[in-house]
């Protein structure tokens, strides 16, 4: 049961308590705020008798006493409770609310994993047809930046308020942004998709040893018991992978270092801004853009890129331009759903969201692409996507724990 309680425009704050039958009755006399249940009001499709002594199993937010814009227009707080002789809280049906959010996430995540798959498809064909990693990934942050130029001058999207702290704080962000995206594009250069991949689903235990050694953080023992399978299944699947290069590899390896610093770095740097996930984005990929154009330059260069595109029109056709032009864009609306779906989810919930991503990605990838695995391969890649889940899982109850006792 749900029960309701008025209380002007406060919430209450803290956590959860349960009383024993025999305090019960005690125990509601000294709460104020609970008033007790009316008698003669009780709902009969829930199946509680009010004869029976009423236990509150749960309040939402007990002790301090602060005020809540949700609550400020309702003035209600809510309660579980449940009977003398029951086990468990008497749960309501859910709220409109709550059940339109759990949709939108839905929708987020098929979103993402279904732009990421589409663009992980195009990126690999350019690659294919174009090896030259570092234009790729340069017209990819260029499409995205324009995307929201023109959001923003249109007023499709409202343009973020932005002060010098705020760039300077993104700069260490976009340089590792940098870093893993071309690492990343790199490697797909040189090996399968699923392979980089496999080794990418290997960045959770980066961020782990990184948090550890340079952060002195500490976990419990299960979190780096974890470890062992998502470093285990990876190197299985490196030794076992038929197209095997080192540059491939160390690119996919470079990409998850620097994607961990670059999380770190938003983490520090990203407290108390009002910047919605797609803005930040945004201004990120524009960042990256500045930083990553004379590098892409210095490397490659503009005559090693007309080459390059006359020798794929010659193979492809003009339809190179489209494959181009579409893993740009769907890099940075896959990338732009993401940080708008962690606006709505917990970081568990993302890390979940990003290995079941991955997943998507591999099998996808290997049906397209017809790409040979052997069953040793794919237990690998098995084996360390299971460890990249655990792990989620046990990071994210350590700092549940450590939260609560702070």
């Amino acid at each position: 049961m749900i029960s309701t309680v008025k209380q002007s425009a406060f919430t209450i704050n803290g956590c959860d308590f349960i009383r024993s039958k025999s305090q019960s009755l005690a125990s509601s006399r000294r709460i104020s705020v609970l008033p007790p249940l009316p008698a003669m009001k009780s709902r009969r499709s829930s199946g509680v008798s009010i004869s029976k002594p009423v236990f509150v199993s749960s309040v939402e937010s007990f002790g301090g006493l602060k005020r809540s814009n949700e609550q400020t227009d309702s003035g209600l707080v809510k309660c579980k409770a449940y009977e003398a002789d029951r086990a468990e809280p008497i749960e309501g049906p859910e709220s409109k609310t709550e059940v339109a959010r759990k949709m939108k996430i839905g929708v987020y995540f098929a979103t993402w994993w279904f732009l990421n798959v589409i663009f992980n498809i195009y990126n690999k064909k350019v690659l294919n047809a174009f090896p030259f990693p570092w234009l790729t990934s340069t017209l990819s942050l260029a499409a995205g930046s324009l995307i929201m130029l023109i959001s923003w001058a249109l007023r499709i999207a409202e343009a973020p308020k932005t002060d010098l702290e705020f760039w300077k704080t993104l700069f260490p962000v976009a340089v590792a942004h940098t870093i893993g995206h071309v690492a990343a594009t790199v490697s797909m250069s040189k090996v399968a998709v699923s392979f980089t991949h496999i080794i990418k689903s290997g960045e959770p235990a980066f961020s782990v040893l990184v948090s550890r050694f340079l952060l002195g953080e500490s976990f419990p023992t299960a979190v780096y018991l974890s470890l062992i399978p998502i470093i285990g299944g990876c190197g299985l699947s490196a030794l076992t992978e038929l197209n095997f290069n080192w540059i491939g590899f160390s690119g996919a390896m470079i990409s998850n270092v620097a994607f961990v610093f670059r999380n770190i770095f938003s983490k520090k740097g990203m407290k108390g801004k009002s910047v919605s996930g797609m803005n930040y984005y945004a201004c990120l990929s524009m960042l990256s853009l500045l930083i990553l154009t004379p590098f892409a330059i210095a490397v490659e260069g503009p005559q090693m890129w007309a080459l390059g595109f006359e020798k794929a029109v010659s193979q492809i056709g003009p339809q190179i331009v489209w494959w181009m032009a579409a893993q740009s864009v769907f890099y940075h609306l896959y990338n732009q759903v993401s940080y708008m779906s962690l606006d709505e989810i917990s970081p568990l919930t993302f890390s979940i969201g990003n290995t079941m991503k991955r997943i998507s990605v591999i099998v996808s990838s290997i049906i397209i692409f017809r790409t040979p695995v052997q069953p040793v391969n794919a237990l690998g890649a098995a084996i360390a996507i299971l460890g990249t889940f655990l792990q989620s899982n046990e990071v994210e109850f350590a700092y549940c724990i450590r939260d609560k006792r702070r």
